[in-house]
C-alpha cells in the first residue's frame, strides 16, 4: 500500500514538473514572439510614416513608442499565462508607476520635453542647432535625450528638457543666412575706395547671392578705425566658406588699393612743462 501510495506520489510530481515546465516554455515562447513583434511593428510603422513623408524625428519617436507598447502587452500576456491575474498586475503597475514617477520625476519631464520637441518640430534630423546650451547637427530625438554631432565630430546627449526649456536657434531652417562681417581701415584712408574695394570682392565671388543683394556701408566710428559693415547673403551650406574667403579677399585687395587695416593702438603724447624757476 505505501509503494502504491509512493508510486503515485511520484507520479504526481513529475506531472507538476511537467506542467511547470510547459508554462514555463510558452511564457519564454510569448515572449520570444512578443519581442519579434515589437520589432516587426515598428519597422512597419516606420516604413508607413516614411512613405507618408513624415519628419525623420517624428518616424524615429513614433516607432520607439510602438515598440515598446507592444513589447509591454507581450510581458503581460507572459505573466498572465503564469497566472499572475491582469487586475493584479495593473493595480501592482500603477503603485510602482507612482513610486517610480517621484523617482524619476526628472526623467518623465525628459519624456513630456521629448513629445513636445516631436509634436512642435522646431528642428528635424541633419539641422545644425544651438539649443540646451550645445550646438552641434541633430541626430536622433529619443524619450528623454536629444543626441547632437559637433563640427568636431564629437557626440553630446542633451537631455530634453534643456533642450525645450530654453531658447533653441536652428541654423538650418532657412535656405539662405546673411554673413555678418565687420572690416575697419585708417582714419587717413579713401573710404571710398575701400568701400568700392569691398563690394567688388562680394560682386565676384560666386558664392554670394544677388537677391538679396549684399550691402556695404559704414556702421561705426571706432576708437582706431573706420568700421564697415560687409554684409552678403548666401546659402546656408556655404556661410562658413564664404566668410573666410571674403576676410582673406579683404586683406588682400585692400592692402593692394592701398587701404590700410588698422588694429587697436593708442598714441600717447609728450609734453614739456617748464618749472617755474
Amino acid at each position: 500500500m505505501e509503494a502504491l501510495q509512493s508510486y503515485f506520489a511520484e507520479a504526481d510530481l513529475t506531472e507538476l514538473a511537467i506542467s511547470i515546465g510547459l508554462r514555463l516554455l510558452l511564457v519564454l515562447l510569448i515572449y520570444v514572439v512578443g519581442r519579434w513583434l515589437a520589432k516587426a511593428v515598428q519597422r512597419m510603422v516606420e516604413k508607413l510614416l516614411r512613405k507618408r513623408k513624415v519628419d525623420e524625428v517624428l518616424v524615429d519617436f513614433i516607432g520607439t513608442i510602438a515598440n515598446a507598447v507592444v513589447t509591454i502587452a507581450a510581458v503581460v500576456a507572459a505573466l498572465d499565462t503564469l497566472g499572475i491575474p491582469a487586475t493584479s498586475l495593473v493595480a501592482v503597475v500603477g503603485a510602482a508607476s507612482l513610486a517610480i514617477g517621484l523617482a524619476l520625476k526628472d526623467s518623465l519631464a525628459n519624456f513630456a520635453a521629448g513629445v513636445m520637441l516631436v509634436l512642435f518640430r522646431p528642428f528635424t534630423k541633419g539641422d545644425f542647432v544651438e539649443a540646451g546650451g550645445q550646438s552641434g547637427t541633430v541626430e536622433e530625438v529619443y524619450l528623454v535625450s536629444t543626441v547632437l554631432t559637433t563640427p568636431d565630430n564629437k557626440v553630446i546627449q542633451v537631455p530634453n528638457s534643456a533642450v525645450w526649456g530654453g531658447s533653441i536657434t536652428n541654423f538650418s531652417a532657412k535656405d539662405t543666412r546673411r554673413v555678418d562681417l565687420v572690416i575697419g581701415v585708417g582714419y587717413d584712408d579713401d573710404l571710398k575706395v575701400a568701400s568700392d574695394v569691398l563690394k567688388k570682392i562680394l560682386a565676384d565671388h560666386p558664392k554670394v547671392l544677388d537677391d538679396p543683394a549684399p550691402a556695404v556701408f559704414v556702421s561705426n566710428l571706432g576708437d582706431s578705425s573706420v568700421d564697415f559693415a560687409v554684409r552678403p547673403w548666401v546659402a546656408s551650406a556655404d556661410y562658413w566658406g564664404v566668410y573666410s574667403d571674403v576676410l582673406q579677399q579683404a586683406k588682400l585687395a585692400l592692402e593692394e588699393a592701398g587701404v590700410s587695416i588698422p588694429y587697436p593702438q593708442q598714441d600717447v603724447h609728450m609734453h614739456t612743462v617748464e618749472s617755474a624757476a
